[in-house]
Parts: structure tokens; C-alpha cells; sequence
């Protein structure tokens, strides 16, 4: 009995296993027939650059650069991606953390990371790529748009601790000669309650870097409180923007879900006459990635199915409703992991659009030149 007492366990728990695993391959499942055109891609090794014709960004946020292969590359070329974002990260713990972790050396002088970013800058310039250096402050409790401090010396404390990191960015862009410098992603209450110190930054930011500049605002309303478009030259949006009502929706229903989305977006762009620059969106390969396009870590696959067409559809919306038109600059897809493997990504529900049909339309839009 002793013995046997175990081994029922483990068998109970075996079957409950199976259970789950049959479930979630059930849930996982995406009947989307597709057919990969291989005429979309480009296998030639150097980009169209057609950003240097229409003014488009071709852009994808890209990680996992370490051990840089020329096959990286050449995934990206492949799919007609002109424009990398590169994402160092800053980090503080909560939204009520003082200061952010300091430079590790003093501004202007490399650290072994700035050092790994010089290369990397360096390997995807001589490609015919260009570069948006785009800063993101992560956090382990919270979310960067919802900084507060309770008194204005705390709030004076934290902002210099940015400022420190932003000006030596801003000598490394200069120094590396990168084409787009974003001064600050999502950062609403900080915006609200020091606009002055924003102009300072900028001010100064612009004494040393002599490239383009963007902010990237949340796309809900934050762009509204925003007192120095005029100093940018784009204006920079998180588009996550919520597009239907129900899942699994239909190509039309995703491109009648940008109409009221267009009309604020031309409105902003005609009010402050600047282009419009999507600094980050994307799309889970989920069938309610268009309801909530911001959620992460919603890929429970009990509750949820995986959906290629989905993404697919709402990849293909975005293009057909903002492409062409005058006011919008372009696109940054999030996102895109170098070291990824096509084996496992029928079972991801994530944003990338690698080994998955989005790929394949982006490179598709990609490969345009817009009609201007």
C-alpha cells in the first residue's frame, strides 16, 4: 500500500496534466489558411530604403542583439524593415521610487552596455538601416505614467535623476550619428507636473544632438497635455488603440474601429502641423487582441484562443486605414526577438508577428512606396 499510495498521485496528476495539455493544444488551435508570398520579401541584403522617397518609418522594435549574426539582419531586410528601434532600459522599482538607478559612469563616458549599443548602432548603420533610439523606464511594481511624488523637491529629485540619463543619450545619439532620438515614452503625470522642466530638457537635449526628436505619448489622451509638439519633429504616439468590440472580427470591423481613431489623429497632427509617428504598436496573435491591444500576458489559453488571423486582419486594417495618408509618418511593430525560433510559434500568443502571417503582410506594406 505504501508503494502504491505514490503512484496513484502521480497518475491522478499525470491524467489532470494531459487534461490541461489537450485543452490548451484544443484552445491553441487557428484553422486561418494563408499563403505565405515570398514575393513580398527581400532576399538582396540591402534595404529599399524607401523612407528616403515617401518619409515612412518601416520600423520594429528589436531585442536580443547580443552575439550580433548578420542573419539578424538580414531577417529584418528581409522584410523590408528599414528603421530599428533600439530600447535600452532604465530601471526604478515602484512609481513612488525617488530616483532612478543612476548612470553607471558619468554622462558622456561609455559603460560596457553603452559600449554594447556602439556596436550594435554601428552593425545596423553599415546594413543601410536607421536607427530611433528610444529609452524605455521599466518598473517592477506600477507603470511609468503614474510617477507621483507628494512634494515638488521629490518630484525636482527624480527628474534631474532622468534628465542625467537623457543628456548622455543624447551625447551618444549625437556621437553615433542616430537618425531619431525619443526624449521620453509614457510619462503623463511627470509631463503634467513639470512641464517646464520638459522644456529644459529639451532645450538642452537640442544644444548637443542635432537629429530628429519625438516623445512618445500614451494614446488615450495623453498627447493633449503635451505643451512642446512644436519642438519635436514627430509627433510620437503609443497606438494601442481598442478597435472592435468582439473577437475574432472581421477585416471590416477592425478598419471601421480606426475611423474615430483617424479623424482625432489628423485633427492633432493638422492643429500642431506635425506627422504623426506610431512609436510602438502591435497586435496578440489572439482572438481579442483588437478589444484590448495593450493587455499583456493575457494568453491563457483556457480562456483564450490563439488567432493568427486576427493579428493578421488588424496588421492589414492598419495599413489599408493609415498608410497613405500624408500626416502619418510611419510605424514602430512591437515586437521582434532576434534569437527566436520558428519551431515553437504556432503556440505563442504574444505580440511578434515572427513565422506568423502578420510577418508576411508587413513585409507586403513594407515593400510599398506609399501613394502620395
Amino acid at each position: 500500500m505504501p508503494v502504491k499510495t505514490p503512484f496513484k498521485l502521480l497518475l491522478i496528476i499525470s491524467i489532470l496534466a494531459g487534461l490541461v495539455k489537450c485543452m490548451t493544444l484544443n484552445q491553441s488551435q487557428d484553422e486561418y489558411s494563408f499563403e505565405w508570398n515570398l514575393s513580398y520579401e527581400n532576399h538582396s541584403g540591402t534595404p529599399k530604403d524607401l523612407y528616403l522617397k515617401d518619409g515612412k518609418h518601416r520600423g520594429m522594435s528589436v531585442f536580443n542583439w547580443r552575439n550580433y549574426k548578420e542573419e539578424y539582419a538580414n531577417q529584418l531586410i528581409k522584410n523590408n524593415i528599414e528603421w530599428v528601434a533600439l530600447i535600452p532600459f532604465l530601471y526604478q522599482k515602484t512609481e513612488k521610487t525617488k530616483l532612478i538607478n543612476p548612470l553607471q559612469k558619468a554622462i558622456g563616458e561609455w559603460s560596457n552596455i553603452d559600449s554594447m549599443y556602439m556596436d550594435i548602432v554601428s552593425k545596423i548603420h553599415k546594413r543601410g538601416m536607421h536607427i530611433m533610439f528610444k529609452p524605455h523606464l521599466w518598473m517592477s511594481e506600477g507603470w511609468r505614467s503614474n510617477i507621483y511624488f507628494d512634494n515638488e523637491k521629490e518630484w525636482d529629485d527624480w527628474f534631474e535623476s532622468y534628465r542625467q540619463h537623457m543628456i548622455h543619450y543624447a551625447y551618444f545619439c549625437e556621437t553615433l550619428d542616430i537618425e531619431l532620438f525619443c526624449i521620453g515614452v509614457e510619462f503623463r503625470s511627470s509631463i503634467k507636473a513639470q512641464p517646464e522642466k520638459w522644456e529644459s530638457l529639451i532645450k538642452e537635449i537640442k544644444s548637443i544632438y542635432k537629429g530628429k526628436l519625438t516623445y512618445a505619448a500614451n494614446w488615450d489622451d495623453e498627447f493633449n497635455d503635451i505643451t512642446f509638439w512644436d519642438q519635436m519633429d514627430y509627433i510620437g504616439i503609443q497606438a494601442y488603440y481598442p478597435l472592435t468590440q468582439n473577437k475574432s472580427p472581421k477585416l471590416s470591423e477592425i478598419k471601421n474601429g480606426w475611423k474615430k481613431h483617424i479623424k482625432k489623429l489628423s485633427t492633432l497632427s493638422e492643429k500642431h502641423n506635425k506627422p504623426i509617428l506610431f512609436t510602438e504598436t502591435g497586435y496578440r496573435s489572439d482572438e481579442k487582441a483588437t478589444i484590448e491591444p495593450w493587455v499583456w500576458g493575457s494568453s491563457d489559453t483556457l480562456q483564450n484562443k490563439s488567432s493568427f488571423i486576427t493579428q493578421d486582419l488588424a496588421y492589414e486594417a492598419l495599413f489599408q486605414q493609415l498608410w497613405d495618408k500624408d500626416w502619418f509618418a510611419g510605424v514602430y511593430f512591437w515586437q521582434w526577438h532576434n534569437r527566436s525560433k520558428e519551431g515553437n510559434f504556432h503556440e505563442s500568443m504574444d505580440f511578434t508577428p515572427r513565422f506568423k502571417p502578420a510577418e508576411n503582410t508587413m513585409a507586403k506594406w513594407y515593400g510599398r512606396e506609399t501613394n502620395q
